[in-house]
């Protein structure tokens, strides 16, 4: 049972399957919180599923690195990504990488996500989420929540940050939808490696001729900031700089919707935590903290061990990879009381959707304040709400969520 319950981390269906995902989960965390698996097409790795863990994991940067295998890939995708990056190409975006130099990265956009910074923008997503909540009236009284509002929310606060023109917000919502989809039939660009890096290029492509035009002419935003940023006195390398954009862009945007529609769909299937919302709006911030922890966007992130060690008496070798399930992490009985119950009031939420230590996700900030003001904006207008379909769920071993949630609803 045990090997069985491991290896759902190695199946990109499993997290389109809640049942089976959460029920193999709650079997690790009490039989084989360290558990290892080997299946094919990935290289072995050591599934972590206790939140103790994995927080001592992420506070012990030096003994847990990031490189040379950030996330779970493919041996194939894996061997091509690093010999990419060893001939000068590839990704090497901030998830890739370890301090020093991580720290030194990560502080050129760090500002832009500060408080102060995020004050600024507190009224143009205000306005953006009214927006989208007159949108829905437009629309309804029927939609799809996660292509019509979800997706559109964040992807516009994320590239109007950077300076991207609206014209171009599409190209970037489709490539995002190809790089984390790359395991669902509806999202993948094609089934080859070869037609799947393509995606990865275009990114690059896009990005080498923004970076190209803000080093000539910086305007102010995000974009500049990447663009001009310096480490050590030198400029940032064409690899650092365009994944630096490619995941503020992506990662930006895409975690969010996952994050606003899997909420939506947490509150129509407890119309009690709703009618509380309703009833005590004060409630909002918890109730965020609490969708993020029930959606999970980002399902894991790995680490290998620079020196032989050991997770909850388990030996773990040097060079051995272990895989950090924040999905297990954000059930796990021990931290959370009745951690399958949705409850828009629980505190304290120690939820580890953002990660923690120096890889706490650099815009959790922003995605808060998106989700507070859009759902400020729509539970008071709300008359009504209910499925027009079922739900559906993205396959992927990496970031993902709904990818259709047909609603039918009233709002004023």
């Amino acid at each position: 049972m045990t090997d069985e319950a491991a290896n759902v981390f190695a199946d990109p269906t499993a997290y389109a399957d809640e049942p089976r995902l959460h029920a193999a989960m709650t079997y690790l965390r009490a039989h084989n919180p360290v558990a290892y698996v080997d299946k094919a097409p990935y290289r072995p790795f050591y599934a972590i599923t206790k939140h103790a863990d994995i927080m001592d994991i992420e506070r012990d940067n030096n003994l847990w690195l990031s490189e040379p295998r950030p996330v779970l890939v493919t041996a194939v995708a894996d061997d091509f990504a690093r010999s990419q990056l060893e001939s000068g190409a590839g990704l090497r975006t901030l998830i890739h990488m370890d301090d020093p130099h991580h720290k030194k990265v990560r502080a050129i956009g760090q500002d832009w996500f500060r408080p102060n910074a995020l004050r600024e923008l507190q009224v143009q997503v205000d306005a953006l989420a009214k927006r989208y909540v007159d949108k829905m009236v437009e629309i309804g009284p029927e939609c799809d929540f996660v292509e019509d509002i979800a997706i559109h929310f964040p992807l516009y606060v994320i590239l109007s940050l950077l300076g991207l023109p609206e014209e171009d917000f599409p190209r970037m919502h489709q490539l995002t939808q190809e790089m984390f989809g790359a395991d669902d039939k509806e999202y993948q660009r094609g089934a080859t490696l070869e037609e799947r890096m393509a995606t990865l290029l275009d990114f690059f492509n896009y990005f080498s001729t923004l970076t190209a035009s803000r080093r000539a002419n910086p305007t102010g935003d995000l974009a500049s900031a990447i663009a001009n940023g310096r480490i050590d006195g030198e400029p940032l390398s064409d690899v650092d700089t365009a994944s630096y954009y490619v995941i503020v862009a992506s990662a930006g945007h895409d975690t969010t919707k996952d994050a606003i529609s899997g909420g939506l769909r947490a509150l129509i299937e407890n119309p009690g935590e709703l009618d509380r919302l309703r009833r005590e709006p004060d409630l909002i911030g918890t109730a965020v903290e609490e969708m993020i922890r029930w959606t999970t966007p980002v399902k894991e992130f790995m680490r290998t061990a620079a020196a032989d060690t050991t997770v909850r008496g388990v030996p773990i070798s040097k060079g051995e990879s272990v895989y950090l399930a924040y999905t297990s992490a954000n059930r796990d009985e021990e931290i959370f009381d009745d951690p399958f119950t949705f409850d828009v009031g629980r505190f304290p939420n120690r939820h580890l959707a953002f990660g923690y230590g120096v890889h706490f996700c650099l815009g959790a900030a922003l995605a808060r304040m998106e989700m507070r003001s859009l759902f400020s904006e729509l539970i008071p207008r709300l008359d009504s709400i209910e499925f027009a379909g079922e739900p559906e769920l993205a396959a992927t071993v990496f970031v993902g969520g709904l990818k259709h949630l047909p609603i039918r609803y009233s709002l004023r």
